[in-house]
C-alpha cells in the first residue's frame, strides 16, 4: 500500500502554492497519497491550476485555522483548535496517515505535536535533526537546531541517543560518530551546560568523541552532533546564509571569467552540483524526534522541491519505523545507566 503523508498546505510564506506542487511531485515520483490539510476552497483553488495532477493521490482534508509566523505558539495552539497543525497531526495520531509535514510556526509545531501525538516514554523535549552534506560526501546530522532554546544536560544526553539511532536507521552508519558542540575539544572547555552534558554523554552506549567544534559540522569527522537548541538554531541560519553567499559570489565569478562557450557550460555544470550538495532543500526538513508519530519541520521559505523531499523523507522516517527504534534506545541506555549506578 502506498504510504499516506499528510502535509500543511497553508504553513510556507507562498502557502498554498509550494505545497500542493511538492504534493504532486511527490505523487508522482515516490508512490505517496498526499492529504493537503488546509481551508478547502483555496486548496482546491491551487490544485485546478495543475490540470496534470494525479488526482487519485491527492485529497483535500478541511482546516478552518492557519496558525501565523508571528503568533505566539502557546497562545495559537490553544486558541486555534481547528488549525492545519492540529487536524494534521490527529490524523497521524488515528493512524490515517504515517507522517506529517509542516513549513509553518515551528514553535507551534512543536506544542501541537507534543499535544496531540505525545512524546516518546523517556523523552522530556522532542528535537529538531537538521541534515548537513559534509566534505566526505556523507551526512552530518545536528539537534537540536532550534525545538528548544533552553535545555538541560539530560536533555542532550537523550537527543544523542535519538541522533545515533537516526543515523543508523536514516544513513545506514553502523557505528555513527557523536560530538558534543563546544568551544574547544578539552573536556574542561564549554559552558556549565556543556561541561555537565559531557560527563552523560561518556556514560552512554554509544560511540562518543567527545567535545567537538564548529568547523566538525562540515568536515565529515563525526555523524552525528548534539547541542542546545539555541546555538543549533543560530548555526543552521548561519549555514544556510553563508551557502547562499558562497554560492551567489562563485555564480558572480564564474559569469564574468568565463567567456568560452564550452568552459561556461563545464562551469555552470560544476556550479550546479555545488549547489545541490549544499542546497537544504534537498533534505526537505528536519524531524522532530522523540515524539509518538512522524512530524518533519521545513524552512518558511521551502519551494516545490524542498516539500516533495520533507514528504519522501516522511514516508522513509514512517517505513524505517524509526520511533520504535528511538524508543528502544532510550530504554536500554536508561538500564545501562541503572546497572552502571549499581556498581
Amino acid at each position: 500500500m502506498p504510504t499516506v503523508i499528510a502535509v500543511d498546505a497553508m504553513g510556507s510564506d507562498r502557502a498554498p502554492k509550494p505545497e500542493v506542487e511538492g504534493a504532486i511531485l511527490a505523487a508522482r515520483q515516490h508512490d505517496i497519497h498526499v492529504l493537503l490539510i488546509g481551508p478547502e476552497a483555496e486548496v482546491r483553488a491551487e490544485l485546478r491550476l495543475h490540470s496534470s495532477a494525479p488526482l487519485e493521490q491527492l485529497q483535500v482534508v478541511h482546516a478552518s485555522e492557519v496558525i501565523g509566523m508571528n503568533e505566539k505558539a502557546a497562545h495559537a495552539v490553544r486558541a486555534k483548535r481547528d488549525s492545519t497543525l492540529r487536524v494534521g497531526l490527529r490524523l497521524v495520531r488515528d493512524g490515517k496517515a504515517a507522517g506529517f509535514i509542516t513549513a509553518g510556526n515551528t514553535g507551534a509545531a512543536m506544542a501541537t505535536a507534543k499535544m496531540v501525538l505525545g512524546a516518546l516514554p523517556g523523552v522530556d523535549r522532542p528535537a529538531l535533526a537538521a541534515v548537513f552534506p559534509t566534505a566526505q560526501g556523507t551526512a552530518s546530522i545536528m539537534l537540536d537546531v532550534g525545538a528548544n532554546v533552553d535545555s538541560k544536560p539530560h536533555n542532550l544526553e537523550q537527543w544523542a541517543v535519538m541522533g545515533d539511532i537516526y543515523a543508523r536507521a536514516i544513513f545506514g552508519v553502523e557505528h555513527p560518530r557523536v560530538g558534543l558542540l563546544s568551544i574547544g575539544e578539552e573536556e574542561a572547555k564549554g559552558n556549565e551546560l556543556t561541561r555537565a552534558a559531557h560527563q552523560l554523554l561518556k556514560q552512554l552506549p554509544l560511540q562518543f568523541v567527545g567535545n567537538v567544534e564548529g568547523r566538525d559540522l562540515y568536515n565529515g569527522n563525526v555523524e552525528v552532533i548534539v547541542c542546545d537548541g539555541f546555538i543549533g538554531n543560530v548555526a543552521l541560519k548561519v549555514s544556510e546564509g553563508l551557502v547562499e553567499t558562497v554560492g551567489y559570489i562563485l555564480k558572480e565569478t564564474l559569469r564574468s571569467t568565463i567567456t568560452r562557450q564550452v568552459g561556461f557550460l563545464l562551469s555552470r555544470r560544476a556550479f550546479e552540483e555545488f549547489k545541490k550538495r549544499l542546497d537544504y532543500s534537498e533534505y526537505g526538513g528536519a524531524p522532530l524526534l522523540g515524539l509518538k508519530g512522524v512530524c518533519i519541520v521545513s524552512h518558511g521559505s521551502s519551494n516545490a522541491h524542498a516539500l516533495k523531499n520533507a514528504i519522501r523523507t516522511a514516508a522513509e522516517f514512517a517505513n524505517a519505523n524509526i520511533n520504535a527504534a528511538i524508543a528502544r534506545g532510550l530504554s536500554s541506555a536508561r538500564s545501562q545507566s541503572a546497572g552502571d549506578g549499581n556498581h
